[in-house]
């Protein structure tokens, strides 16, 4: 007959009959326990004292204790015989187990083939507590952490839905959630979405604040790369446009470890709830849709449901004690900055969102930060800010001309007034001649030709230059390099000939020089005289007769 385990609230029945006046066959008609187990407990319960006239308030937990602890059969070591085979085979397991890595149901089964007969959970105890191998063996154990107090922590994970029709892509694609849970009401809400950037983080976020009402003072998110940069047990490295985020809401990041589900163990038991009765054998038409469905969802079948933790619902739950403690709810839409790392180019400029933006010409070549939001783009170099600029549009360029080399500000910005200015300040007539050449519909196409002017100057100094340019323009000859052959063969200081009328004074030149012109005729020389008609000659053999004569 095999053993059967009598239990405590037996025993008490047994105890309790005994002392209301039942004898030994009337005890094992109604406890329902074999008579001579009924006579082994009654002589132990009366050897601790236990007497008929004493009544019923005898029976209490001590007594009920010693009586089964005197009753029951001890072990010596506190294992069975099953146990001690496992000890006989200690050996053999060890081989298995510890130096071949077979696994405890492998171990099981060669055990069986041998003739040796134990049971599987005894295996895996022998295997835990003696070998230091199996599901348990690091010595991990869990425990309920408290919920905290009302609106004190919100948990955060992202989980794999499924697939949905994406109408910009005219396809179906992977679709995810980001998982609200609030740690004490277990209220939920689902963000659907197709990507996990750190917009579409900062969007699901908003969503869920709109959702809760309010804001939790501390988020506990996943280690997501959009809110860790690099991951560590107790120093993460976070994000910096999601502390900026943090920041402006006023909630504090405490991210889960690497590996460690049970630091947010309320949202990991929520994804599967949330994969298995609200996404899975739906059919969404997009992606609007599927999200219209997740609050109807997150208010109705997950609100109002009996949670098996506390026994309440949820939504009733967080109303009640939560959403009067949450922080408030954001007025405005947050203004969601672009941070980028950018190299400084060799025209002093980087490009942030398709637009160019100057930075001082020392950092050339260097690495700056960037934070750009809608109003204005921030620039900055090993902590400190460099250079601020009004947010351009794509395509744009923003230049500060103070970051630009003085020698090329004109050139870059084409300062054609600058230029001019420059050249003047070398000679009138270099001044003169400057303004003949930008003299022209597409000014800054003969910029160039200045730059080369100046260049003369700087090869052959300002007063053999002027001296050229003074004897150019009187030849309204505006070319430049014409000025450079004449330089070359020193002609610019050979005097004009004399007698050529004087020329207009060409723009932006010297209104006391008189300017000829190389091509100009004196006005006699356009002069017309009536002249004596020639007479016509009379056919040969006619009589000539004189003019007013009769023939």
């Amino acid at each position: 007959m095999a053993f059967r385990e009598v239990g405590v609230h037996e025993v008490r029945e047994v105890l309790r009959l005994w002392l209301r006046g039942e004898g030994l066959r009337s005890i094992e008609r109604l406890a329902v326990v074999d008579r001579k187990t009924v006579r082994r407990y009654l002589d132990v319960a009366q050897g601790c004292g236990l007497a008929r006239d004493g009544g019923e308030r005898q029976l209490c937990d001590e007594l009920l204790a010693s009586v089964v602890e005197r009753v029951r059969p001890h072990r010596t070591d506190g294992h069975g015989r099953a146990w001690a085979v496992c000890v006989a085979e200690h050996e053999q397991l060890e081989t298995w187990l510890v130096k071949s890595g077979l696994t405890v149901v492998k171990a099981h089964e060669l055990l069986v083939r041998r003739g040796v007969v134990v049971p599987e959970r005894t295996l895996h105890r022998y295997a835990l507590e003696v070998l230091g191998v199996g599901r348990s063996a690091r010595g991990r154990s869990t425990v309920r952490v408290a919920d905290g107090v009302p609106g004190g922590e919100l948990q955060v994970d992202f989980g794999r839905m499924g697939l949905v029709f994406d109408a910009e892509a005219e396809r179906n694609r992977v679709c995810h959630a980001l998982i609200f849970t609030a740690c004490y009401s277990r209220h939920c809400f689902v963000y659907l979405t197709f990507t996990q950037t750190l917009t579409a983080v900062i969007a699901g976020f908003e969503a869920a604040w709109a959702f809760f009402g309010g804001v939790f003072a501390t988020v506990i998110p996943d280690n997501m790369s959009t809110v860790v940069d690099r991951a560590h047990a107790t120093e993460p490295r976070l994000n910096e446009g999601f502390v900026e985020y943090a920041q402006a809401r006023g909630f504090l990041i405490d991210p889960a470890r690497v590996r460690h589900p049970q630091d947010k163990p309320r949202v990991e038991r929520t994804v599967p709830f949330v994969r298995n009765s609200f996404f899975a054998g739906e059919t969404f038409i997009d992606l609007a849709d599927a999200q219209r469905r997740a609050v109807a969802w997150c208010s109705g079948r997950a609100g109002m449901r009996i949670h098996g933790t506390h026994q309440c619902r949820p939504a009733e739950l967080f109303t009640l004690e939560e959403a009067g403690r949450l922080l408030p709810a954001p007025s405005g839409v947050y203004d969601l900055p672009i941070y980028a790392t950018a190299k400084v180019a060799r025209d002093h400029h980087i490009e942030i969102g398709k637009a160019l933006y100057s930075v001082p010409g020392a950092l050339i070549g260097q690495h700056v930060a960037v934070r750009a939001d809608r109003a204005l783009v921030r620039i900055s170099h090993r902590g400190v800010v460099v250079k601020v600029h009004p947010r351009a549009k794509p395509g744009a360029r923003v230049t500060d001309p103070a970051d630009l080399p003085a020698e090329r500000t004109a050139y870059a910005l084409r300062d054609l007034d600058h230029l001019q200015h420059l050249a003047a300040g070398h000679g009138p007539a270099i001044g003169a001649y400057a303004a003949a050449v930008l003299e022209h519909p597409l000014p800054w196409t003969k910029m160039r030709q200045v730059y080369a002017l100046l260049g003369l100057v700087k090869r052959w100094g300002p007063e053999r230059v002027n001296s050229a340019c003074v004897r150019a323009l009187e030849a309204e000859a505006i070319s430049v390099p014409l000025i450079g052959r004449m330089l070359e063969r020193a002609t610019e200081s050979t005097p004009a000939e004399p007698g050529t009328p004087a020329a207009a004074t060409p723009a932006g030149g010297s209104a006391s020089r008189v300017i000829t012109g190389r091509f100009a005729r004196d006005p006699a020389e356009f002069t017309t005289t009536a002249r004596p008609r020639p007479q016509r000659r009379a056919p040969r053999g006619a009589q000539q007769v004189p003019d007013g004569g009769a023939a």
